[in-house]
């Protein structure tokens, strides 16, 4: 006989319940699994309503003409753990969305949903209050639905079926205010209301989108405006880099596939006007994997572990999409906003699909910024050239000669006596830039070099020398710092030609090779310069 006994142990009801308040959902992210049910239940309209009353108390209504539900149908969405729906393609996972993701903000929801135009609706709610009051899972069910969620429904579904999600007491949205209508309370609630839009736009853009085939179009109001699709591949204007569908064979011998892309943006200078750069969102925070579960975006702008973020790859942007099938070997979680990549699939992405545009998105990043800092960078060393100018005949040096224009020879006469050299003679690509001139590269990858520039004693530095990138960028701005660096650089050039002999001139390009090089490797741990933001 076994002695093994089974017991039935319920948790508590107000300490569960009340402990999943605390899923760490983000605002938006929470919304956008209740419009996942809406879209789940054939909805093609869905309309959401966020404001506050008089006294500042906030309520969300979330509204769709979606396929509704009977009492037990209610019933079955407000339990923890709801049955499955029939379709695995659902945007709904676990059953836990709705209740977790409503009262981690509110401490009231409730269910308003008929199943068509001919029944009544019925509300169903969960009051936390209630729950420890009763110490009890007891759902409340009424007849008497809310008046204005009742209004909302006829009005997003018409002698339809319809659901409507209501908060209220919500008290985690935003920071407790001394007076709950005053206007910076007002300017929060705004401001959620601001960033909800932006989320629902970018992650429902293929729903959104009429001319985007992959998803049925669902139309999206929030506070009566319609939500705009926003592409965050801009793909009618960057570049289609990478495209490839994998098959892929499951555990359980099924076969499934992915599709990833990689898009390369232009660069802001090169968008066609103000508007579009804007509407594309450029920035280092915006680049990354953006990860799709049937259309619906579930994971924005994150290279998932693989890489850090570096400026040279602000444009680019990596679709990847797949289906239901897929979902074990991201490792979704509740809230359908973390995943985590299986050993092969982070492989294959960084060993094998990435690796080419993102070399080729550093390239024209680097190609572009040197253009950009050509035009930016202009004159940025011109107070050097003033200053230097006034103080060349205090700071001495050697004569110089031109020898052989043709051959670069030029002859220079210092203590030591006449050394004959090759030297870079060129002319001034700016009124006045004699001394200190820029250029976009030098051989040998050396930051600098001698040169004689319309018969002055010169520097050119190289721009395209990591020193240069990460140490003068960021201080083109700054008069005294420019004009401390290019004096340094000036200084060992002249020192450099005022020493010089015929026996040791090999061992000046070594040097000048070996500061180069050492240069390099010190500010390698030095932050990406970013052009738009660093020079003005």
């Amino acid at each position: 006989m076994s002695s093994i006994q089974e017991i039935e142990l319920p948790p508590d009801p107000e300490r569960v319940i009340v402990g999943l308040r605390d899923t760490g959902y983000e605002f938006d992210t929470a919304v956008a699994d209740i419009v996942d049910n809406s879209i789940a239940a054939n909805a093609n309209q869905v309309e959401l309503w966020l404001a506050a009353d008089l006294r500042g108390n906030i309520r969300l209504m979330i509204a769709d003409n979606g396929d509704g539900m009977n009492r037990d149908g209610l019933i079955n969405a407000m339990q923890y753990g709801s049955k499955a729906r029939p379709s695995a393609a659902s945007l709904g996972k676990y059953g836990l969305g709705l209740k977790t993701a409503s009262t981690a903000f509110c401490k009231k929801l409730s269910v308003i949903s008929r199943p068509d135009g001919n029944t009544p609706a019925l509300m169903a709610t969960w009051d936390l209050y209630h729950v420890a009051k009763v110490n009890k899972w007891a759902l409340l069910l009424n007849e008497e639905c809310d008046p204005e969620a009742l209004e909302t429904l006829d009005a997003v579904a018409p002698g339809h079926a319809g659901t409507v999600v209501l908060w209220e007491d919500v008290d985690r949205l935003i920071k407790d205010y001394q007076d709950k209508s005053g206007a910076p309370a007002r300017k929060a609630l705004k401001a959620k209301e601001d960033g909800l839009r932006e989320h629902l736009s970018m992650v429902y853009q293929r729903f959104l989108d009429p001319d985007d085939k992959r998803a049925k179009n669902v139309a999206i109001m929030l506070n009566g405006k319609p939500v705009v699709a926003w592409d965050p591949f801009q793909s009618k204007l960057s570049e289609l880099v990478a495209n490839e569908t994998i098959e892929t064979e499951l555990p359980d011998e099924r076969t499934a596939s992915f599709t990833a892309r990689a898009y390369i943006l232009p660069r802001r200078e090169e968008f066609p006007d103000d508007a579009a750069a804007s509407a594309a969102k450029l920035s280092n925070d915006r680049q990354g994997i953006y990860i799709y579960r049937e259309n619906r975006l579930i994971h924005d702008a994150d290279w998932l572990g693989l890489y850090q973020k570096e400026p040279h790859l602000t444009g680019l942007r990596v679709e990847f999409s797949f289906d239901h099938k897929l979902d074990d070997a991201f490792h979704l979680d509740i809230k359908k906003s973390q995943i985590i990549l299986n050993d092969d699939l982070a492989s294959w992405l960084q060993s094998e699909f990435l690796t080419a545009p993102r070399r080729e998105a550093n390239n024209r990043s680097r190609e572009g910024q040197q253009k950009l800092l050509s035009k930016k960078g202009e004159g940025a060393h011109d107070t050097s050239n003033n200053n230097i100018r006034n103080r060349e005949a205090a700071a001495g040096g050697p004569k110089v000669n031109i020898a052989d224009p043709n051959t670069g020879e030029a002859v220079v006469e210092n203590k030591h006596g006449t050394t004959r050299l090759k030297l870079t003679i060129t002319s001034a690509k700016r009124p006045g830039e004699v001394f200190v001139q820029p250029v976009e590269g030098i051989n040998n990858g050396l930051l600098f070099e001698p040169a004689l520039i319309e018969g002055h004693k010169g520097i050119r530095i190289n721009t395209s020398h990591p020193y240069y990138q990460k140490v003068y960028i960021p201080n083109l701005n700054r008069s005294v710092t420019m004009q401390g660096l290019d004096s340094l650089m000036w200084a060992l050039a002249v020192a450099e030609l005022s020493t010089v002999q015929d026996h040791t001139s090999s061992m000046f390009r070594d040097m000048r090779f070996e500061v180069s090089r050492i240069l390099e490797k010190l500010v390698e741990t030095l932050p990406e310069p970013d052009v738009d933001k660093d020079v003005a």
